[in-house]
């Protein structure tokens, strides 16, 4: 069965799971925590990626992110593939080092926010890498000594998280103190590590008897939330999906791309192509970059050379046409645009 695609979206509350393969270590020594913390660090920065929650276990990890500048999916690349190549090179060892895929649940924020900042920061305790709960309130490899004020890591967004249980950093981290212990009690949460129909409407129980009503229900394992926020979410992807795939299959080639940029824009290809820094030029190469990459599936090298820019150039840029409003209206042109005979 191949797998499904993976549903983000600008915003979006994600809970990541990152396992070892076959359950080994992902970090043998305090070097390789401190490597893995910096790389987040840096990753996390230069995308815009909120991060609320994190904890570091020997062969697993727990991140609670919020979609930035850049795909949940990009974020990702990024860090597990530097953290694995550098991981090999200090250990003298090859091959994989994580387990398939991550997973990736999209949460709906209002009822599980909370509710995932505590599971994920008391996943050292029920480990038992730690055994109270006094000594987690030191315990560096999570996020939970950050929000108590213990340690300092510029990675996380306390401010947010702490924002939610009161007006002054004292009452606030007192109240977060107390939720987070009231939880040490509750045990594994399976409901918070998966999504699904299952899972988000509270056990089978609650399935069965909103069935006997005759109600509705929609789950989706790559999403926690409740039937009527999953049918939102899937509603949207499918309509990207779709989008993304239209202008695919429209297979409009890079030239045509500028083309179309350009006349959107009211401006010469030339310009475009130019080192031009005028603002409407630098808007529309930005959404060029995006679509060129993200939908059309073309590298930032071959984008480099077309637009005689750098390929760092054109990733940044690609990160700023992401969230562009304009984006969907170009897609559209692109779309209906008349299809050009390709000479023989």
């Amino acid at each position: 069965m191949p797998r499904r695609a993976r549903i983000d979206a600008p915003g979006a509350l994600h809970h990541i799971i990152i396992r070892g393969i076959e359950r080994k270590p992902i970090f043998k020594d305090e070097r390789d925590y401190e490597n893995f913390l910096r790389r987040l660090t840096v990753v996390l920065s230069e995308t815009s990626t909120p991060c609320y929650a994190w904890a570091l276990l020997t062969n697993h990890i727990h991140l609670l992110l919020r979609t930035g500048l850049s795909p949940i999916t990009t974020v990702m690349r990024r860090l597990l593939t530097g953290y694995a190549q550098q991981f090999n090179r200090r250990h003298n060892r090859h091959g994989h080092l994580f387990q398939n895929r991550y997973k990736s649940i999209l949460c709906e924020e209002d009822p599980y926010l909370l509710e995932l900042v505590r599971y994920i920061h008391l996943n050292p305790l029920r480990a038992g890498h730690v055994e109270t709960f006094k000594e987690l309130a030191t315990y560096a490899k999570t996020g939970h000594p950050v929000l108590l004020g213990k340690i300092k890591r510029e990675l996380q967004d306390t401010d947010f998280v702490l924002g939610l249980f009161g007006k002054t950093i004292d009452a606030a981290r007192s109240s977060y103190s107390a939720f987070v212990r009231e939880g040490a009690t509750q045990g594994r949460r399976p409901d918070l590590v998966g999504g699904g129909l299952l899972r988000s409407i509270g056990g089978w129980s609650a399935l069965r008897m909103n069935r006997s009503r005759g109600d509705r229900l929609m789950g989706d394992e790559r999403i926690l939330g409740n039937s009527k926020f999953v049918e939102r979410v899937i509603e949207k992807a499918n309509e990207e999906y779709e989008r993304k795939t239209l202008v695919q299959l429209r297979g409009p080639g890079l030239p045509e791309l500028i083309e179309s940029v350009a006349d959107f824009f009211g401006i010469d290809e030339g310009i475009v192509r130019s080192a031009s820094k005028r603002r409407d030029v630098s808007r529309a190469r930005s959404i060029l970059c995006h679509i060129a990459v993200n939908r059309l599936m073309l590298s930032c090298v071959e984008v480099a050379k077309e637009l005689n820019l750098s390929p760092s150039t054109v990733s940044k840029s690609t990160i700023r046409g992401q969230s562009d409003t304009l984006v969907s209206q170009i897609e559209e042109q692109l779309v209906h645009r008349p299809v050009k005979k390709r000479r023989q």
